[in-house]
């Protein structure tokens, strides 16, 4: 189908550009929010069940994978500081439309599966709260009408987005300040365990070194997000200059915290019994304070899938716009609302996916690995465009990564997306199915610009 350049304007130059709103601030609760949620409040069971008590190393090595990567984004926002993300990198280095729309649909659908399996999350933490017993129609109802709530929240403008952001991401890292407050309680009053913090328990005869691999790859899951700020780029104030320090101080935090949630959890809880069920970190506040209500940590719970699902449906929103400001996608999806400034096209786009997938996601448990997969793939590429963009001068000055880095993030990043690591088969159907379902959009996008272009031609 050929190539195609992106047409780039210059700060200012077009009439549509979004609000920049977000200050060190605003970014760094955006970023720890978006790294925050779903992953290490459902996952720290699942790791458990790899690799025993040492919970925390997978953690800690998918924090170090994640960082390979995030200096490769870091060089690319702070140098061509736009809103389409590793779309636009992709384009930029490889020149390719086929590849360009592969990687933002990838990107678009990792967003989106996760924002509408946390809707659902929600849903059901919500039913099992109020006592709705409405089986699974009545979950769906409840995660249909929260998308839209996420959704209308994104349509007022990214500054109330952020705003909600704030309040979500503090609940949500209150409930891991507690876990890691009353497991430090414990530990100085000699409560539960520290030992079992150093003791690998592999399930049937896996080796060692698989067992931390297979864990590895699900806490992956856990760190992804911070790759959806690059698509804020442009509703930033000085993206070039304030990008490095704030994504590099949030991924240190949040890696942090996951390293000492995990050491709380499995010196309150013993492994075996952390991995039974979808609520470890419920345990480990039963274990290590019986007489906190139960029922306020289930709700903070609740505020931190919301948070990922307004995340992620931000990011995907933004995507789009961005992808279709630079003519890779119809243009209409790229209109902004003449009073709030906001993407509405792409934002009603994009939920209307996650709608669709709510209805379908509950029949698929393996949504978050697959999310991680797609992530994986699309950041070797990223890796692979950092070097490739080398020869790609720019005026102003930018962040640069020693060029180790992003070699040893394509490596990584290509390992931990192999069948190697013990994943589902059932992740690689779904990513083949979600990409196969993007080349058949790829036919349709062509089609239609071709026809509106035929005119000039």
């Amino acid at each position: 189908m050929g190539e195609r350049q992106l047409h780039l304007t210059g700060a200012g130059e077009e009439a549509g550009e979004l609000k920049r709103v977000m200050g060190p601030g605003l970014l760094l609760l955006f970023i720890v929010g978006d790294i925050l949620g779903t992953g290490i409040y459902a996952l720290t069971g699942q790791v458990a069940q790899k690799v025993g008590g040492v919970v925390w190393l997978p953690f800690l090595i998918a924090f170090l994978v994640a960082l390979l990567t995030a200096f490769s984004y870091l060089e690319l926002v702070t140098k061509y500081p736009k809103a389409a993300g590793a779309a636009l990198y992709t384009h930029k280095a490889f020149g390719i439309h086929f590849l360009t729309f592969i990687v933002a649909f990838a990107v678009m659908s990792s967003g989106i599966t996760s924002a509408s399996t946390a809707s659902r999350a929600f849903a059901a933490n919500f039913a099992a709260t109020v006592g709705l017993d409405g089986g699974t129609i009545g979950v769906t109802v409840v995660a249909a009408l929260f998308l839209a709530l996420v959704g209308l929240v994104n349509f007022r403008g990214v500054g109330e987005s952020v705003k909600m952001n704030v309040v979500l991401t503090v609940v949500e890292l209150s409930g891991l300040l507690l876990i890691i407050g009353i497991g430090a309680y414990a530990i100085f009053g000699g409560q539960g365990d520290v030992s079992r913090a150093f003791v690998f328990e592999t399930p049937g005869d896996t080796s060692l070194f698989f067992s931390v691999v297979a864990a590895t790859s699900l806490a992956f899951f856990a760190m992804v997000g911070f790759e959806d700020s690059v698509n804020m780029a442009e509703e930033c104030k000085d993206p070039s200059r304030i990008f490095p320090k704030v994504l590099l101080a949030g991924l240190i935090l949040t890696g942090i915290i996951y390293v000492l949630v995990a050491v709380s959890a499995i010196t309150l809880v013993p492994a075996a019994e952390l991995g039974e069920g979808e609520t470890p970190l419920l345990k480990v506040v039963q274990a290590g304070a019986p007489g906190f209500p139960i029922g306020i940590f289930a709700i903070i719970t609740m505020f931190a899938v919301a948070n990922s699902a307004l995340i992620n449906m931000m990011m995907a929103s933004r995507l789009i716009y961005g992808m279709a400001r630079e003519a890779v996608l119809p243009a209409v999806l790229g209109r902004v609302h003449s009073g709030r400034r906001t993407p509405y096209v792409a934002i009603l786009f994009t939920s209307a996916i996650a709608l669709a997938l709510i209805v379908f996601s509950g029949s698929v448990p393996a949504l978050g690995g697959t999310t991680a997969l797609l992530l994986l793939c699309v950041f070797a590429i990223v890796n692979v465009a950092v070097l490739v963009l080398r020869r790609d001068p720019v005026r102003h000055k930018h962040f640069r990564t020693p060029t180790i880095l992003p070699v040893l993030g394509t490596l990584s990043c290509v390992f931990f997306a192999g069948p190697w690591t013990g994943r589902d088969p059932v992740q690689y159907v779904i990513a083949g199915a979600l990409l196969a379902l993007g080349v058949v959009l790829w036919f349709v996008t062509v089609s239609v610009m071709r026809r509106h272009a035929a005119p000039a031609e």
